[in-house]
């Protein structure tokens, strides 16, 4: 199973960015993420074995209880840099949601799944850019937005996710939800 931890994004936030990617979607031939699929990953776990499952969740559920996240979604970007791009994404502010990527990672890594080596960075992947293409038309239409405000939400729990990769593109299915206060 390949897994990885995130946040899910509520009806309105989703029908925001859909807005976006359709606007700015004739201005550049790369692979648009589906709006089905867009999530803020928090931990991307890999490879795990189905039979090793319920210890997986129980150490998730086990995470410390904290205080909803505010999540504020603006901005967009390319990664690594402007001139050389593998992704497009929306930005992410989030006070708190770097601490909860921490103690993910380190309750992943009490069961052997390897630490994070770069430094947490929230994003959305708007798009993924998978060869050489013009991009000058994308940047005059992202000039040209009214707005580079997706929305706001307050995130009280978060997913372990499964994700299936096919032809058409992945496929994420939630596998369990962990609420963020602890009753």
């Amino acid at each position: 199973m390949r897994l990885f931890t995130g946040l899910d994004l509520p009806g309105d936030v989703v029908a925001n960015l859909e807005g976006l990617i359709h606007r700015l979607k004739p201005a550049a031939r790369i692979h648009w993420s589906p709006p089905g699929n867009l999530h803020v990953t928090t931990k991307f776990i890999g490879e795990w074995p189905e039979e090793r499952l319920g210890e997986l969740k129980a150490a998730l559920g086990g995470l410390p209880g904290r205080a909803v996240i505010p999540v504020r979604i603006r901005q967009v970007g390319f990664y690594p840099n402007a001139h050389s791009p593998n992704i497009f994404w929306c930005g992410i502010e989030a006070p708190g949601l770097p601490e909860l990527a921490a103690d993910t990672d380190s309750a992943t890594a009490r069961l052997g799944i390897a630490l994070e080596k770069r430094a947490f960075s929230p994003h959305l992947t708007l798009a993924r850019i998978k060869r050489r293409v013009e991009l000058e038309p994308l940047r005059t239409a992202i000039a040209g937005l009214a707005t580079l405000e997706s929305g706001e939400f307050a995130a009280g729990s978060f997913f372990l996710y499964q994700s299936t990769l096919r032809p058409a593109g992945s496929v994420y299915t939630k596998l369990a939800e962990f609420p963020l206060t602890k009753s």
